[in-house]
């Protein structure tokens, strides 16, 4: 054998024992089963009544306006009344002075004290109202008839609610609705009248809402009609954020805490749906029942959950 090759054998050896000895364990794996905790809110299901309704605009108005006019050719010579009023029947509203009287008056009042000419008349209101135009001012001289002013009568105040010919059956068959005003007053109307024509553009025809007196609503403010189509007793309900569903909108479900630290996905069966509120027809809860609101998005069909305070 030839002696020069044990060098490099040695070598070759000593490498090998160098590196085997330098190996480092593996590390350990790690635990894959560590659990996520999701920050959640929650609320109760609801058990009441539920209404489906419908919402249509009707705008405040004065059905019957009186109009004052002179009652003789003359002089305005005092006005009474402001434009916007509150009039009451028989006031006073305007003054008249006929020309002849400003010319023979008081000739004939000084041949015969007894002989009470004045040549003054009174324009009175002939009902109650507010004040809409006032057309004549001191000093305007008017022809006999001519219009002074505008009264719009107080008692014949309403709503006009132009009604879809489709949604007929729904509100011809009701008398009282509900009416939100813009600043949030909620008024009792119920259907006085329903005019005898259709709005050949609109299909649409005029139905008159009468309130209760003593509110003081302007004329031409736009109120909302609620109008209750069916009424269902005993419904149960949970916020629409509670509600998850498929990308084909096919599946419904909620999160349901079943204590107090797990939630489990619950198929549902939807009904009415109002507002903000979504009506559960299947399976049936019960008022402890709890369902995620926030948070809820995502979660497994078993979910730990963490409840904070809303």
């Amino acid at each position: 054998m030839n002696m020069k090759r044990y060098p490099f054998i040695l070598f070759l050896a000593a490498l090998a024992a160098c590196n085997h000895g330098g190996e480092k364990a593996a590390p350990a794996p790690e635990d894959s089963t560590t659990t996520t905790v999701t920050p959640v809110t929650t609320a109760n299901v609801t058990i009441g009544d539920l209404a489906d309704s419908i919402q249509l605009n009707a705008t405040s108005a004065y059905l019957q306006s009186s109009y004052v006019r002179s009652i003789a050719t003359g002089y305005i010579k005092q006005v009474n009344i402001k434009p916007g009023e509150l009039v009451t029947t028989g006031k006073p509203m305007f003054t008249i002075e006929t020309k002849e009287s400003m010319v023979i008056g008081n000739s004939i009042s000084k041949l015969d004290s007894s002989f009470k000419f004045t040549g003054i008349s009174t324009a009175k209101a002939t009902l109650s109202g507010y004040v809409t135009q006032l057309n004549h001012q001191t000093g305007d001289y008017v022809q006999d008839g001519e219009q002074l002013a505008v009264i719009s009568d107080i008692n014949s105040f309403v709503f006009l609610l132009n009604l879809p010919y489709e949604l007929r059956p729904y509100v011809l068959n009701k008398k009282n609705v509900d009416l939100v005003l813009p600043d949030g007053l909620r008024l009792k109307g119920y259907i006085s009248q329903v005019m005898p024509t259709v709005d050949s553009a609109s299909q649409t025809q005029p139905v008159v809402i009468k309130v209760a007196a003593g509110t003081p609503i302007p004329q031409n403010v736009i109120a909302k009609v609620i109008i209750i189509k069916s009424l269902k007793p005993h419904a149960q309900t949970v916020p629409r954020s509670a509600v998850l569903s498929d990308e084909a909108q096919t599946g419904f479900w909620v999160m349901k805490l079943i204590d107090s630290a797990t939630a489990v996905k619950t198929p549902i069966k939807k009904g009415l749906e109002q507002n903000n509120t979504i009506e559960i027809l299947d399976p049936v809860f019960s008022k402890t029942d709890q369902v995620l609101v926030s948070g809820n998005y995502g979660l497994p069909d078993t979910a730990k959950v963490i409840v904070e305070k809303p």
